[in-house]
């Protein structure tokens, strides 16, 4: 099993600045297909990637925005503006950002609603988050993985601390899970091998990426079984507020 993760963080790194990264799992390309259009909707000016990890949307977003920082824990590499606790960014004077993403985090975070808290108090006013967290995962990153949410625990966490919810969006769904942990081992496993890398890769795209999330899409329109949400939150002013389409 060890071999198998570090194997398949191999897989990850090595798509890194590809485009053909979403189509890694049906939930990889689930999250794409979702987060990237609000992404390029609303995130705009001066914003920040929290709990940035290996930054996968900067180069997507960085000619639409005036300015990218990000922050994490535990960063990959240099170019992490901030170091530090999404719970705690006191390094971060308050309304610094016009907007602000936050991809997969919050499950990871002892202490989610301070972090949401911390995500309002940066923003500047009617400055726009857009968080995703799951709701269908299994274990990943232990011993630091504490939460799944349901849509009324988020959409809870975001009114109590002040947020105005301009939509919540279903990701993805049972297909979606289960694809996901069949394109984890079959990539796993045969990544190392030449020849067979190849092969794996157009199958998973075809066979298993692309037919589980179309799948969800037939089979569960309503988001019973959700593979996880994305949310789209702005911070109250009185003069600007959007609307969803």
């Amino acid at each position: 099993m060890d071999r198998l993760r570090k194997n398949w963080d191999r897989v990850w790194k090595a798509l890194k600045d590809s485009d053909q990264r979403r189509y890694l799992s049906p939930a990889v390309y689930a999250q794409y297909q979702v987060t990237l259009p609000l992404m390029r909707r609303y995130i705009h000016g001066d914003m920040i990637d929290l709990g940035c990890g290996d930054m996968p949307f900067k180069r997507l977003l960085v000619n639409q925005v005036n300015l990218y920082h990000s922050l994490d824990l535990w960063p990959y590499s240099d170019e992490v503006t901030y170091v530090g606790d999404i719970s705690d960014m006191r390094m971060i004077p308050p309304e610094r950002y016009d907007s602000a993403i936050c991809m997969e985090v919050l499950e990871h975070v002892p202490h989610p609603f301070r972090a949401v808290r911390e995500i309002y108090r940066i923003l500047r006013p009617s400055g726009v988050a857009i968080l995703s967290v799951p709701h269908l995962s299994r274990l990943h990153d232990e011993p630091y993985d504490y939460f799944r949410f349901t849509i009324y625990g988020l959409r809870q966490i975001l009114q109590d601390v002040g947020f105005l919810i301009i939509n919540i969006y279903t990701r993805g769904s049972l297909f979606s899970f289960l694809g996901h942990q069949l394109s984890t081992l079959l990539l796993s496993a045969l990544w190392p091998i030449p020849g067979l890398r190849q092969v794996a890769w157009v199958l998973n795209k075809w066979l298993i990426t692309y037919l589980c999330y179309n799948i969800d899409r037939v089979c569960d329109p309503s988001g019973l079984f959700a593979l996880g949400y994305v949310a789209v939150v702005q911070k109250p002013d009185s003069c600007v507020e959007l609307v969803a389409e």
